[in-house]
Protein backbone atom coordinates (compact mmCIF):
# COMPACT_ATOMS: atom_id res chain seq x y z
CA UNK A 1 0.00 0.00 0.00
CA UNK A 2 1.28 3.38 -0.91
CA UNK A 3 1.94 5.78 2.51
CA UNK A 4 -0.55 8.60 3.09
CA UNK A 5 0.07 11.59 1.50
CA UNK A 6 0.14 14.05 4.44
CA UNK A 7 -2.18 16.91 3.88
CA UNK A 8 -1.41 20.87 2.70
CA UNK A 9 -0.74 22.99 6.36
CA UNK A 10 -2.70 26.27 5.87
CA UNK A 11 -2.04 29.16 8.69
CA UNK A 12 -4.64 31.52 9.35
CA UNK A 13 -3.14 34.80 10.77
CA UNK A 14 -7.00 37.03 11.85
CA UNK A 15 -7.78 38.80 15.21
CA UNK A 16 -11.46 38.40 14.03
CA UNK A 17 -12.72 35.03 15.21
CA UNK A 18 -15.14 34.93 13.35
CA UNK A 19 -13.31 35.59 9.84
CA UNK A 20 -11.05 32.28 11.60
CA UNK A 21 -13.84 30.62 11.94
CA UNK A 22 -15.09 31.10 8.53
CA UNK A 23 -11.96 30.67 6.60
CA UNK A 24 -11.01 27.54 8.48
CA UNK A 25 -14.58 25.73 7.81
CA UNK A 26 -13.72 26.45 4.21
CA UNK A 27 -10.43 25.63 3.77
CA UNK A 28 -10.97 22.35 5.82
CA UNK A 29 -14.30 21.57 3.51
CA UNK A 30 -11.52 21.55 0.97
CA UNK A 31 -9.27 18.72 2.28
CA UNK A 32 -6.66 21.18 4.10
CA UNK A 33 -5.25 21.51 7.38
CA UNK A 34 -5.74 24.47 8.74
CA UNK A 35 -3.69 26.33 12.02
CA UNK A 36 -5.13 29.45 13.53
CA UNK A 37 -3.60 32.61 15.08
CA UNK A 38 -5.14 35.18 16.43
CA UNK A 39 -2.11 37.45 16.64
CA UNK A 40 0.93 37.85 15.02
CA UNK A 41 3.31 36.48 18.38
CA UNK A 42 1.27 33.44 18.08
CA UNK A 43 1.55 33.48 14.12
CA UNK A 44 5.53 32.94 14.47
CA UNK A 45 5.12 30.63 16.76
CA UNK A 46 3.37 28.44 14.77
CA UNK A 47 5.79 28.79 11.50
CA UNK A 48 8.56 28.04 13.87
CA UNK A 49 6.59 25.04 14.79
CA UNK A 50 4.36 23.50 12.02
CA UNK A 51 5.89 25.13 9.15
CA UNK A 52 3.00 25.68 7.04
CA UNK A 53 2.62 25.43 3.23
CA UNK A 54 0.37 28.39 3.06
CA UNK A 55 -0.25 31.71 5.36
CA UNK A 56 -3.09 33.93 4.97
CA UNK A 57 -1.89 36.99 7.24
CA UNK A 58 -4.32 39.83 7.52
CA UNK A 59 -2.49 43.21 7.74
CA UNK A 60 -4.10 44.94 10.24
CA UNK A 61 -3.17 42.82 13.94
CA UNK A 62 -2.76 43.95 17.54
CA UNK A 63 0.65 44.75 19.08
CA UNK A 64 2.28 43.67 16.13
CA UNK A 65 0.61 44.24 12.56
CA UNK A 66 1.09 42.27 9.44
CA UNK A 67 3.24 43.82 7.81
CA UNK A 68 5.74 43.41 10.54
CA UNK A 69 4.61 39.88 10.72
CA UNK A 70 5.67 38.77 7.04
CA UNK A 71 8.87 40.39 7.23
CA UNK A 72 9.39 38.14 10.51
CA UNK A 73 8.05 34.88 8.62
CA UNK A 74 10.25 35.64 5.56
CA UNK A 75 13.39 35.70 8.05
CA UNK A 76 12.43 32.33 9.29
CA UNK A 77 11.77 30.93 5.60
CA UNK A 78 12.01 32.91 3.23
CA UNK A 79 10.41 30.60 0.63
CA UNK A 80 7.00 30.08 2.89
CA UNK A 81 4.22 31.41 0.65
CA UNK A 82 1.99 34.67 2.13
CA UNK A 83 -0.95 36.19 1.02
CA UNK A 84 -2.11 38.78 2.55
CA UNK A 85 -6.01 39.28 3.64
CA UNK A 86 -6.62 43.21 3.45
CA UNK A 87 -9.92 45.78 3.41
CA UNK A 88 -10.83 47.59 0.60
CA UNK A 89 -8.61 50.80 -0.37
CA UNK A 90 -5.57 49.82 1.49
CA UNK A 91 -3.33 49.81 -2.28
CA UNK A 92 -0.13 51.45 -0.58
CA UNK A 93 0.10 48.73 2.01
CA UNK A 94 -0.83 45.89 -0.88
CA UNK A 95 2.05 47.12 -2.61
CA UNK A 96 4.62 48.00 0.52
CA UNK A 97 3.81 43.59 1.67
CA UNK A 98 4.01 42.56 -2.34
CA UNK A 99 7.91 44.19 -2.34
CA UNK A 100 8.48 42.49 1.24
CA UNK A 101 7.57 38.95 -0.40
CA UNK A 102 3.72 38.45 -0.27
CA UNK A 103 2.51 36.13 -3.04
CA UNK A 104 -0.75 37.54 -3.66
CA UNK A 105 -3.58 39.14 -1.95
CA UNK A 106 -7.47 38.95 -1.17
CA UNK A 107 -9.75 42.07 -0.25
CA UNK A 108 -12.30 41.60 1.98
CA UNK A 109 -15.06 40.58 1.68
CA UNK A 110 -14.06 37.65 -0.29
CA UNK A 111 -15.98 34.81 -1.66
CA UNK A 112 -14.90 30.98 -1.28
CA UNK A 113 -14.12 30.18 -5.03
CA UNK A 114 -11.63 33.30 -4.76
CA UNK A 115 -9.85 32.06 -1.47
CA UNK A 116 -9.70 28.46 -2.86
CA UNK A 117 -8.46 29.64 -6.41
CA UNK A 118 -5.55 31.95 -4.79
CA UNK A 119 -4.85 28.53 -2.15
CA UNK A 120 -4.47 26.47 -5.52
CA UNK A 121 -2.22 29.00 -6.60
CA UNK A 122 -0.05 29.55 -3.55
CA UNK A 123 0.09 25.53 -3.49
CA UNK A 124 1.43 25.09 -7.15
CA UNK A 125 3.82 28.02 -6.65
CA UNK A 126 5.46 26.02 -3.84
CA UNK A 127 5.71 22.70 -5.28
CA UNK A 128 7.23 24.58 -8.64
CA UNK A 129 9.85 26.14 -6.21
CA UNK A 130 10.78 22.97 -4.42
CA UNK A 131 11.26 21.03 -7.88
CA UNK A 132 13.43 24.30 -8.84
CA UNK A 133 15.38 23.85 -5.92
CA UNK A 134 15.72 20.46 -6.04
CA UNK A 135 16.77 20.44 -9.70
CA UNK A 136 19.38 23.09 -9.14
CA UNK A 137 20.55 20.87 -6.11
CA UNK A 138 21.08 18.16 -8.53
CA UNK A 139 22.90 20.30 -11.08
CA UNK A 140 25.54 21.41 -8.35
CA UNK A 141 26.09 18.12 -7.83
CA UNK A 142 26.34 17.11 -10.99
CA UNK A 143 28.24 20.20 -11.58
CA UNK A 144 30.63 18.73 -8.94
CA UNK A 145 31.26 15.47 -10.14
CA UNK A 146 31.25 16.75 -14.15
CA UNK A 147 34.54 18.67 -13.17
CA UNK A 148 36.73 15.99 -12.41
CA UNK A 149 36.79 15.19 -16.50
CA UNK A 150 38.74 12.98 -17.99
CA UNK A 151 38.41 10.01 -20.16
CA UNK A 152 41.58 8.18 -19.93
CA UNK A 153 42.32 4.81 -17.66
CA UNK A 154 43.91 6.93 -14.64
CA UNK A 155 40.60 9.01 -14.22
CA UNK A 156 38.15 6.00 -14.86
CA UNK A 157 40.34 3.71 -12.46
CA UNK A 158 39.40 6.41 -9.90
CA UNK A 159 35.60 6.92 -10.93
CA UNK A 160 35.72 3.30 -10.50
CA UNK A 161 37.15 3.20 -7.00
CA UNK A 162 34.81 6.07 -6.02
CA UNK A 163 31.60 4.17 -7.25
CA UNK A 164 33.06 1.00 -4.87
CA UNK A 165 33.67 3.22 -1.63
CA UNK A 166 31.06 5.62 -1.56
CA UNK A 167 28.38 3.33 -0.40
CA UNK A 168 30.66 1.84 2.11
CA UNK A 169 31.37 3.35 5.74
CA UNK A 170 34.84 3.03 5.03
CA UNK A 171 37.47 5.99 6.15
CA UNK A 172 39.26 7.04 3.22
CA UNK A 173 42.96 8.37 2.49
CA UNK A 174 43.17 10.69 -0.83
CA UNK A 175 46.73 11.25 -2.08
CA UNK A 176 47.94 13.60 -4.85
CA UNK A 177 49.47 16.82 -4.98
CA UNK A 178 47.88 20.23 -4.58
CA UNK A 179 45.62 20.70 -7.70
CA UNK A 180 44.81 17.02 -8.48
CA UNK A 181 41.28 17.45 -7.29
CA UNK A 182 41.30 16.00 -4.27
CA UNK A 183 38.14 17.73 -2.48
CA UNK A 184 36.34 17.40 -5.42
CA UNK A 185 36.48 13.14 -4.84
CA UNK A 186 35.89 13.60 -1.44
CA UNK A 187 32.54 15.50 -2.53
CA UNK A 188 32.05 12.83 -4.66
CA UNK A 189 32.13 10.16 -2.28
CA UNK A 190 29.94 11.95 -0.32
CA UNK A 191 27.37 12.86 -3.17
CA UNK A 192 27.25 9.01 -3.89
CA UNK A 193 26.81 7.85 -0.12
CA UNK A 194 24.11 7.16 1.72
CA UNK A 195 24.84 10.27 3.64
CA UNK A 196 24.84 12.71 0.91
CA UNK A 197 21.51 14.09 2.61
CA UNK A 198 23.84 15.12 5.76
CA UNK A 199 26.49 17.60 6.17
CA UNK A 200 29.77 17.83 4.45
CA UNK A 201 32.51 19.66 7.03
CA UNK A 202 36.09 20.82 5.48
CA UNK A 203 38.88 20.83 7.77
CA UNK A 204 42.15 22.58 6.07
CA UNK A 205 44.31 21.33 8.39
CA UNK A 206 47.56 23.48 6.95
CA UNK A 207 45.93 26.75 7.67
CA UNK A 208 44.32 26.33 11.49
CA UNK A 209 46.71 27.92 13.71
CA UNK A 210 47.88 25.40 16.25
CA UNK A 211 46.83 26.56 19.21
CA UNK A 212 43.34 26.68 17.77
CA UNK A 213 43.32 23.08 16.21
CA UNK A 214 41.69 20.99 19.39
CA UNK A 215 39.30 23.82 19.81
CA UNK A 216 38.36 23.88 16.26
CA UNK A 217 38.07 20.00 16.04
CA UNK A 218 36.60 19.51 19.10
CA UNK A 219 34.63 22.19 20.93
CA UNK A 220 35.00 24.22 23.74
CA UNK A 221 33.27 25.28 26.69
CA UNK A 222 32.64 28.58 28.35
CA UNK A 223 36.31 29.82 29.88
CA UNK A 224 38.16 27.30 28.23
CA UNK A 225 40.51 29.58 27.14
CA UNK A 226 41.04 33.66 26.84
CA UNK A 227 38.59 34.71 25.04
CA UNK A 228 36.16 31.67 25.27
CA UNK A 229 33.23 33.95 25.80
CA UNK A 230 30.06 30.78 25.04
CA UNK A 231 30.49 26.91 24.75
CA UNK A 232 30.64 26.00 21.32
CA UNK A 233 30.59 22.83 19.35
CA UNK A 234 33.52 21.73 17.18
CA UNK A 235 33.71 20.11 13.25
CA UNK A 236 33.33 16.71 14.42
CA UNK A 237 29.62 18.04 15.95
CA UNK A 238 28.77 19.67 12.55
CA UNK A 239 29.47 17.07 10.99
CA UNK A 240 27.47 14.23 13.26
CA UNK A 241 26.24 11.86 10.66
CA UNK A 242 27.41 13.27 7.61
CA UNK A 243 31.45 13.64 6.34
CA UNK A 244 34.34 15.31 8.26
CA UNK A 245 36.92 16.28 5.36
CA UNK A 246 40.53 16.54 6.95
CA UNK A 247 42.62 17.94 3.99
CA UNK A 248 46.27 18.32 4.39
CA UNK A 249 46.16 16.06 7.46
CA UNK A 250 50.11 15.60 7.64
CA UNK A 251 49.79 19.01 9.27
CA UNK A 252 48.18 18.03 12.42
CA UNK A 253 50.65 18.42 14.98
CA UNK A 254 51.46 14.89 17.07
CA UNK A 255 49.80 16.02 20.15
CA UNK A 256 46.33 16.03 18.02
CA UNK A 257 47.15 13.23 15.99
CA UNK A 258 46.85 11.30 18.94
CA UNK A 259 43.93 12.68 20.39
CA UNK A 260 42.57 12.28 16.91
CA UNK A 261 43.03 8.80 16.56
CA UNK A 262 40.93 8.26 19.96
CA UNK A 263 37.78 10.09 19.03
CA UNK A 264 38.22 8.11 15.47
CA UNK A 265 37.95 4.70 17.80
CA UNK A 266 35.65 5.99 20.24
CA UNK A 267 33.36 7.46 18.68
CA UNK A 268 33.61 10.53 21.54
CA UNK A 269 34.51 14.31 21.62
CA UNK A 270 35.26 16.39 24.40
CA UNK A 271 35.29 19.83 24.75
CA UNK A 272 38.51 21.90 25.13
CA UNK A 273 37.69 22.57 29.23
CA UNK A 274 34.65 20.36 29.35
CA UNK A 275 34.24 16.61 31.06
CA UNK A 276 31.40 15.39 29.32
CA UNK A 277 31.82 12.96 26.41
CA UNK A 278 29.73 13.83 23.52
CA UNK A 279 28.67 10.77 20.94
CA UNK A 280 29.44 11.19 17.44
CA UNK A 281 28.75 9.72 13.92
CA UNK A 282 31.01 10.78 11.15
CA UNK A 283 32.72 9.40 8.21
CA UNK A 284 36.27 10.58 7.94
CA UNK A 285 37.73 11.63 4.59
CA UNK A 286 41.67 12.40 4.82
CA UNK A 287 43.70 13.87 1.96
CA UNK A 288 47.53 14.67 1.71
CA UNK A 289 49.74 16.23 -1.05
CA UNK A 290 52.03 13.64 0.38
CA UNK A 291 52.94 10.19 0.78
CA UNK A 292 51.82 9.16 4.76
CA UNK A 293 54.12 6.55 4.46
CA UNK A 294 57.01 8.91 3.59
CA UNK A 295 55.78 11.13 6.53
CA UNK A 296 55.76 8.19 8.96
CA UNK A 297 59.34 7.55 8.29
CA UNK A 298 59.91 11.14 9.20
CA UNK A 299 58.37 10.87 12.58
CA UNK A 300 55.90 13.03 11.23
CA UNK A 301 52.82 11.05 10.96
CA UNK A 302 51.68 8.27 13.71
CA UNK A 303 51.75 4.88 12.34
CA UNK A 304 48.86 3.98 14.83
CA UNK A 305 46.87 6.62 13.26
CA UNK A 306 48.02 5.87 9.67
CA UNK A 307 46.57 2.34 9.75
CA UNK A 308 43.01 3.67 11.51
CA UNK A 309 42.71 5.84 8.95
CA UNK A 310 43.86 3.48 5.55
CA UNK A 311 40.76 1.42 5.32
CA UNK A 312 40.41 2.60 1.64
CA UNK A 313 43.21 4.61 -0.38
CA UNK A 314 42.85 6.88 -3.77
CA UNK A 315 46.00 7.79 -5.45
CA UNK A 316 45.41 10.56 -7.66
CA UNK A 317 47.55 10.94 -11.05
CA UNK A 318 49.31 14.44 -11.70
CA UNK A 319 47.84 16.42 -14.79
CA UNK A 320 51.05 15.58 -16.60
CA UNK A 321 50.62 11.23 -16.34
CA UNK A 322 47.13 11.69 -17.44
CA UNK A 323 48.51 13.93 -20.75
CA UNK A 324 45.28 12.35 -22.95
CA UNK A 325 42.18 14.18 -20.36
CA UNK A 326 43.94 17.98 -21.33
CA UNK A 327 42.01 18.40 -24.23
CA UNK A 328 38.69 17.42 -22.91
CA UNK A 329 39.48 19.61 -19.69
CA UNK A 330 40.72 22.41 -21.31
CA UNK A 331 37.24 22.58 -23.43
CA UNK A 332 35.39 21.76 -20.40
CA UNK A 333 37.23 24.98 -18.80
CA UNK A 334 36.70 26.93 -21.76
CA UNK A 335 33.02 26.37 -22.09
CA UNK A 336 33.04 27.13 -18.16
CA UNK A 337 34.69 30.54 -18.31
CA UNK A 338 32.52 31.62 -21.58
CA UNK A 339 29.58 31.65 -18.94
CA UNK A 340 31.21 33.22 -16.31
CA UNK A 341 32.58 35.83 -18.49
CA UNK A 342 29.85 36.23 -20.76
CA UNK A 343 32.07 35.21 -24.06
CA UNK A 344 31.60 33.36 -27.00
CA UNK A 345 35.31 31.77 -27.55
CA UNK A 346 34.74 29.08 -30.06
CA UNK A 347 37.70 26.89 -29.26
CA UNK A 348 41.98 27.11 -28.79
CA UNK A 349 44.07 26.67 -31.53
CA UNK A 350 46.26 24.00 -32.92
CA UNK A 351 49.42 25.94 -31.81
CA UNK A 352 48.07 26.74 -28.14
CA UNK A 353 46.52 23.25 -27.79
CA UNK A 354 50.10 21.94 -28.73
CA UNK A 355 51.47 24.41 -26.04
CA UNK A 356 49.11 23.11 -23.48
CA UNK A 357 50.48 19.05 -23.67
CA UNK A 358 54.24 20.01 -24.14
CA UNK A 359 53.71 21.68 -20.05
CA UNK A 360 54.43 20.13 -17.16
CA UNK A 361 51.76 21.31 -15.55
CA UNK A 362 53.14 22.02 -11.92
CA UNK A 363 49.89 23.17 -10.51
CA UNK A 364 47.98 20.27 -12.16
CA UNK A 365 44.31 20.76 -12.87
CA UNK A 366 43.94 23.86 -10.73
CA UNK A 367 46.71 25.22 -12.92
CA UNK A 368 45.21 24.40 -16.26
CA UNK A 369 42.29 26.08 -15.07
CA UNK A 370 43.09 29.35 -14.38
CA UNK A 371 45.28 29.82 -17.63
CA UNK A 372 42.26 28.68 -19.50
CA UNK A 373 40.38 31.34 -18.02
CA UNK A 374 42.63 33.81 -17.99
CA UNK A 375 43.05 33.05 -22.15
CA UNK A 376 39.36 33.50 -22.40
CA UNK A 377 39.14 36.60 -20.78
CA UNK A 378 42.31 38.56 -22.85
CA UNK A 379 41.24 36.35 -25.80
CA UNK A 380 39.52 39.28 -28.57
CA UNK A 381 38.62 37.19 -31.16
CA UNK A 382 36.54 33.39 -31.91
CA UNK A 383 39.37 31.23 -30.85
CA UNK A 384 42.77 31.32 -28.11
CA UNK A 385 46.08 31.23 -30.30
CA UNK A 386 48.14 32.10 -27.27
CA UNK A 387 48.16 31.12 -23.71
CA UNK A 388 50.91 32.22 -21.56
CA UNK A 389 52.23 29.74 -19.69
CA UNK A 390 55.44 31.53 -17.65
CA UNK A 391 55.49 30.90 -13.90
CA UNK A 392 52.68 33.33 -12.26
CA UNK A 393 54.98 33.56 -9.03
CA UNK A 394 57.94 34.96 -11.09
CA UNK A 395 55.68 37.59 -13.26
CA UNK A 396 56.81 40.46 -11.41
CA UNK A 397 60.35 39.43 -10.61
CA UNK A 398 63.47 39.69 -12.16
CA UNK A 399 64.47 35.82 -12.73
CA UNK A 400 68.44 34.83 -12.99
CA UNK A 401 68.78 31.32 -14.21
CA UNK A 402 71.14 30.24 -12.17
CA UNK A 403 74.89 28.95 -14.07
CA UNK A 404 74.60 25.12 -15.60
CA UNK A 405 77.33 22.92 -13.47
CA UNK A 406 79.88 21.82 -15.46
CA UNK A 407 79.27 18.13 -17.17
CA UNK A 408 81.90 16.37 -15.45
CA UNK A 409 82.28 12.76 -14.64
CA UNK A 410 82.20 12.39 -11.05
CA UNK A 411 81.40 14.94 -7.87
CA UNK A 412 78.44 15.67 -6.33
CA UNK A 413 75.59 17.75 -8.57
CA UNK A 414 77.48 16.55 -11.50
CA UNK A 415 75.36 16.45 -14.62
CA UNK A 416 76.86 13.68 -16.78
CA UNK A 417 74.50 11.25 -18.17
CA UNK A 418 71.33 12.99 -16.94
CA UNK A 419 68.43 14.23 -19.34
CA UNK A 420 67.97 17.50 -20.62
CA UNK A 421 64.63 17.01 -18.74
CA UNK A 422 66.14 16.21 -15.50
CA UNK A 423 68.39 19.17 -15.84
CA UNK A 424 65.60 21.79 -16.26
CA UNK A 425 64.04 20.33 -12.77
CA UNK A 426 66.99 20.94 -10.71
CA UNK A 427 67.16 23.92 -12.46
CA UNK A 428 63.78 24.98 -12.01
CA UNK A 429 64.03 24.01 -7.88
CA UNK A 430 66.62 26.14 -7.61
CA UNK A 431 64.85 29.13 -8.98
CA UNK A 432 61.67 28.10 -7.04
CA UNK A 433 63.36 28.14 -3.72
CA UNK A 434 65.09 31.44 -4.05
CA UNK A 435 61.93 33.29 -5.14
CA UNK A 436 60.07 31.32 -2.22
CA UNK A 437 62.65 32.31 0.25
CA UNK A 438 62.75 35.59 -0.59
CA UNK A 439 58.74 35.83 -0.15
CA UNK A 440 59.05 34.63 3.03
CA UNK A 441 61.35 36.76 4.33
CA UNK A 442 58.89 40.18 2.98
CA UNK A 443 56.54 37.71 4.21
CA UNK A 444 58.28 37.56 8.24
CA UNK A 445 57.59 33.82 7.41
CA UNK A 446 54.01 34.34 7.11
CA UNK A 447 52.91 31.82 4.38
CA UNK A 448 49.63 33.20 3.59
CA UNK A 449 51.03 36.77 3.14
CA UNK A 450 53.66 35.05 1.03
CA UNK A 451 51.43 33.01 -1.19
CA UNK A 452 49.82 36.20 -2.21
CA UNK A 453 53.16 37.50 -2.45
CA UNK A 454 53.91 34.66 -5.13
CA UNK A 455 50.06 34.91 -6.43
CA UNK A 456 49.80 31.47 -5.87
CA UNK A 457 47.45 29.69 -3.20
CA UNK A 458 48.28 28.64 -0.08
CA UNK A 459 48.61 24.50 -0.07
CA UNK A 460 50.72 25.37 -3.29
CA UNK A 461 53.03 27.31 -1.60
CA UNK A 462 52.76 24.43 1.63
CA UNK A 463 53.25 21.51 -0.99
CA UNK A 464 56.57 23.85 -2.16
CA UNK A 465 57.92 24.37 0.65
CA UNK A 466 58.15 20.46 1.47
CA UNK A 467 59.09 19.34 -1.85
CA UNK A 468 61.73 21.85 -1.62
CA UNK A 469 62.73 21.08 1.82
CA UNK A 470 62.49 25.11 3.13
Amino acid sequence: MDPVKPLDKILIVDDDEDTLQLLSDIIRSEGYEVITAGDGRKALKEVRAHSPDVVLLDIKLPEMDGMKVLEKIKKIDKNLIVIMLTAYGETKRVVQAMKLGAFDYITKPFDNEEIMLNIKKALESRSLRIEVEDLRRRLEEKTTITQFVGEGPHIKAILNQVKIVAPTNLTVIIQGESGTGKELIARMIHQESPRHDKPFITVDCGTLPENLVESELFGYERGAFTGADKRKGGKFEAANEGILFLDEITNLPQSLQAKLLRVIQERKVQHLGGTKEIKIDVRIIAATNTFLSNEIKKGRFRDDLYHRLNEFNINLPLLRERQEDIPLLARYFLEEANQEFNKKIEGISGEAMKSLLNYSWPGNVRELRNKIRKAVLLTDSNYIREINLSMDAASNSEIVIPPRPPLEKGGEGGFEGISLREITKRTTEKVEREIIKEALAEAKNNKVKAAKILKIDRMTLYSKIKSLGL
